[in-house]
């Protein structure tokens, strides 16, 4: 490990083998990284897995990725940065720059991020911001390492709490959307597994023709005839207050992640 290491990922857990899976997806060469592992059995199923080097200390590199629990990642930050870190990318929730830059020092680029879990299977959603010595190539860096996981987009620091309520926290509530439509696919009727299938499958192929650029608004107008069988459940819906919902949900956890990010 005496030379510099193009990218080194602290940090072998979920989101790190992630980001490991996802750049050599998009052609990175496994020589380029170096995963920090302290575990044994984890370093050796990474380095099997992926055949890329695995360490259990930080050493020199040009851009090192904090893949840690954020209690840790203050402390992780000061290692890196006393080994020989040309910038960092930290995707610790609530870890400020300002805590990140106590730790590696002034003269660090440092660029914070806010991933999701659906990084794992590479359709993630990341928002990143930079410190004052962060430069549009760092920031170009960071959404490079990230786009190899999902889409990544630039937000002022004072709103990544919002991005956390948003799509940090989201995944959840589709995932609880998910639980309702298939005990309602139950309570009319189907078998779980074909309730499980279908609710699948639909809320896929609709985030699908999201992704596609047209507007919610729009789509759900595609499939709302007057008088229809969808309108009576949107009627439902909207008397039952989703919006309110949701909108209670994202700024609950908005407001508390900038309670833990305080801490």
């Amino acid at each position: 490990m005496a030379d510099k290491v193009e990218l080194l990922i602290v940090g072998g857990g979920k989101m790190g083998e992630a980001l490991v899976g996802g750049l050599l997806a998009s052609g990175r060469s496994p020589r380029a990284m170096c995963v920090v592992e302290p575990i044994s059995a984890r370093r050796d199923e990474l380095s099997g897995r992926y055949g890329v080097a695995v360490a259990d200390e930080t050493a020199a590199s040009s851009g090192a990725i904090l893949a840690t629990k954020p209690d840790v990642t203050p402390a992780v930050a000061a290692q890196v940065a006393a080994a020989g870190t040309d910038r960092v990318l930290s995707i610790a929730a609530g870890v400020t720059l300002a805590t990140l830059g106590a730790a590696v020092g002034p003269t660090v680029p440092i660029v914070r991020a806010m991933p999701n879990t659906p990084a794992l299977v590479s359709q993630g959603a990341a928002a990143i911001c930079g410190n004052d010595r962060a430069t549009e190539a760092d920031l170009r860096w960071a959404t490079e390492v990230l786009g190899a996981v999902g889409s990544v987009v630039r937000v002022q620091e004072h709103l990544m709490d919002a991005v956390t309520g948003l799509s940090g926290s989201g995944p959840a509530y589709v995932f609880l959307v998910a639980e309702a439509m298939i005990e309602a696919g139950v309570l009319v009727g189907l078998s779980r597994p074909v309730a499980t299938e279908l609710t699948s499958q639909t809320l896929l192929g609709a985030a699908t023709l999201l992704a596609q650029g047209r507007s919610p608004a729009e789509l759900r107008a595609d499939v709302t005839s007057p008088g229809g069988t969808t309108a009576a459940g949107l009627r439902e819906l909207e008397r039952h207050g989703v919006r309110t919902a949701f909108a209670a949900a994202v700024e609950a956890a908005a407001f508390r992640s900038g309670e833990l990010g305080a801490a």
